[in-house]
């Protein structure tokens, strides 16, 4: 069956573009596709590997290739490992490659690339930047060409890459449905053209198709010839240096991304236009130096750091020589207007834009209906860790069984992974029964032991967060606020998912579902609404009911709720022993928990701790959240 063609795409003018220029300039490093499902990302990526340039391989042409990773995929299948059974069969160790060498010179594609473990993510992008792949590992060492088109696709919805991660991408566009309803006709007409007939459709956009790998190919054989002056550099050093990025990478794909749309429009030299086209596809994901910063790049800030850029690119020409007849320099006559007094523009950033009131417009909010206060930026979360061994899925919080990590010992199954020391062992126990006396050791299939590895798991975290009156005092609920984002950015790095719970008058509201995108919950909590009781109870039994069915649907990914409270449950009759008979079942149903006590001021009545022994978990004051003492005080029963 044919694959739709690049060409019949319609509209996604700056993905097409973006992939284009990696295709022309492979050092770039990548293009991350961010955008809600739905939108072609796939299709795109799919329909870019036609239009590469044939590949020589090993004396054979052959078309470049598609190859793509699943987000289950082990580290030995990226990069290669040892082939079993050449050294069964013939005593050698031999290397067997991965993923990656099978993508050299072709279009390596991962679709969910947030979903995949940090550090395979970490490999592909440095097999992408270097264009080689080197493996020291079980005795082996090998290295080997890895150039290829890197092609992440992902739904923010589902959870973001972390910043350091988002940097090493080369370039990132973010896509959405059109809203035209021309476009979208278009782009239903295709498809279902398409799906009656992909062959002739296919056929139909051949010569399109067929003229852009022309060009691709064309601008690759330019690329070298391709001047990047000193005044453009230094307007890409400025245009960096106004969006305050981190480091020296985004100075240098930007440059060559420059270079690459220079190469693909024909041109000789970098121009201001290439600089601005690359900055679009280079800055935006960059300015993301804390998880919870929106994304993008606003056009007018575009303007201005290229207004400013401009400037220093023609400060940093050098002045023309004087007319030694003392007449006017070459370049011209004078118009007679005012002379320039050569004086620096005063323009800085713009620092007039309006600015939120914490409290709202109009004052006069009612005492149960207070609107949250800004969080406190004082805090920096420590490891809260889940006890025991699980077998989650991959992240950086817990300890679990992985199929990557240190090994911690053999087993007689399959394991993840060669254990080869306890594989040599168990064969030298049976050479006198294989009748060997020199020689190779004899090996059976009975010898092979697997590897049983540990590595970290992420968590379902379940935030239960009293928005009671007595918890409403301006400075208490900042430093409550402040508490749960420096929590959930923690979360966020250790890839888990989370989920929120206010309880505040009567009831307890389930303000956001289990999700991985926990900038979502730094959104929900801003707009969290507060005062009245404390119907604490609700708030637990609603926290067991939220971990219990995601149990269900996930059942290796163990859970851990973190309650923020000062303990004073209000909320109905009986309140403080409903809440402990509430604490008391979801310590029964295995669930790690932490009370962080808000409670504050000279006279303290300790209830938080109270509920914190009934749940069987640990407790720790706020002011000592960002502290030592909170490394490892959950000690629930697993």
């Amino acid at each position: 069956m044919a694959g739709f063609p690049f060409s019949a795409v319609v509209g996604q003018d700056q993905l097409r573009l973006a992939l284009i220029l990696c295709a022309v300039h492979p050092g770039i490093g990548g293009v991350l596709v961010r955008g809600e499902k739905g939108t072609a990302k796939s299709t795109v990526v799919r329909a870019l590997t036609a239009l590469l340039p044939a590949v020589d391989d090993a004396g054979v042409t052959r078309p470049a290739r598609l190859v793509e990773l699943p987000v289950g995929a082990t580290e030995d299948r990226v990069i290669g490992s040892i082939d079993l059974e050449k050294v069964l069969r013939d005593g050698e160790r031999a290397f067997q490659p991965g993923l990656l060498a099978a993508a050299h010179q072709g279009v390596l594609y991962v679709d969910e690339v947030n979903l995949l473990h940090d550090h395979l993510v970490d490999v592909l992008l440095d097999a992408a930047a270097m264009g080689r792949v080197h493996v020291e590992r079980d005795g082996i060492s090998h290295s080997h060409a890895a150039k290829f088109v890197l092609v992440g696709t992902m739904n923010p919805e589902e959870g973001e890459l972390r910043p350091q991660l988002l940097d090493r991408f080369g370039l990132a566009v973010d896509v959405s449905a059109s809203r035209d309803v021309d476009v979208r006709m278009e782009v239903v007409r295709r498809r279902l053209d398409y799906e009656r007939d992909p062959q002739a459709f296919a056929g139909r956009y051949a010569p399109a198709d067929q003229e852009l790998a022309a060009e691709i190919l064309s601008a690759r054989n330019k690329l070298d010839g391709v001047e990047l002056s000193n005044r453009e550099l230094r307007r890409i050093a400025s245009l960096c240096a106004s969006f305050d990025v981190d480091g020296m990478r985004a100075d240098l794909v930007l440059a060559r991304t420059a270079t690459a749309h220079a190469a693909w429009r024909g041109g000789s030299e970098v121009t201001e236009e290439d600089v601005r086209v690359a900055a679009e596809l280079t800055l935006p994901h960059r300015r993301r130096r804390d998880p919870f910063d929106e994304p993008g790049l606003d056009q007018q800030q575009l303007d201005d750091a290229m207004d400013r850029a401009d400037e220093d690119a023609r400060a940093g020409e050098p002045e023309p020589p004087e007319n030694p007849e003392g007449g006017e320099p070459d370049g011209g006559e004078s118009d007679g207007g005012e002379p320039d007094d050569g004086g620096p523009d005063d323009d800085g950033p713009d620092d007039d834009g309006p600015q939120d009131d914490p409290d709202g417009p109009g004052g006069g909010v009612r005492a149960t209906d207070r609107p949250s206060a800004p969080p406190s930026s004082a805090f920096k979360a420590k490891l809260l860790e889940v006890p025991g061994v699980g077998e989650g899925a991959p992240g950086r919080r817990s300890r679990s069984t992985s199929t990557r990590g240190r090994v911690v010992r053999s087993t007689t199954d399959r394991g993840n992974g060669l254990h080869l020391t306890s594989t040599v062992f168990a064969a030298a126990e049976s050479q006198i029964a294989r009748g060997r006396t020199e020689g190779r050791l004899r090996l059976a299939p009975a010898d092979l032991r697997g590897a049983i590895r540990e590595g970290r798991e992420g968590n379902l975290i379940v935030f239960v967060v009293d928005a009671s009156g007595s918890m409403a005092a301006r400075d208490r609920l900042s430093a409550v606020t402040g508490a749960v984002v420096s929590l959930l950015r923690d979360a966020y790095q250790r890839r888990d998912k989370v989920a929120v719970i206010t309880v505040r008058g009567r009831e307890a509201e389930l303000v956001l579902p289990p999700t991985s995108s926990v900038d979502i919950a730094v959104r929900r909590l801003q707009s969290m609404r507060t005062g009245g009781k404390s119907p604490l109870a609700e708030g637990f039994l609603r926290a067991r009911e939220v971990i219990l069915r995601e149990r269900l649907r996930d059942p290796q990914r163990r859970a851990l709720m973190v309650a923020l409270t000062d303990g004073r449950a209000t909320g109905g009759k009986d309140a403080l022993h409903r809440a402990r008979v509430a604490a008391h079942l979801l310590a029964d149903a295995s669930v790690a928990s932490i009370v962080v006590d808000c409670e504050t001021g000279l006279v303290r009545l300790g209830l938080a701790a109270e509920l914190a022994r009934e749940l069987r978990g640990g407790c720790v004051r706020l002011a000592e959240l960002s502290a030592q003492q909170v490394a490892g005080v959950v000690r629930a029963a697993a």
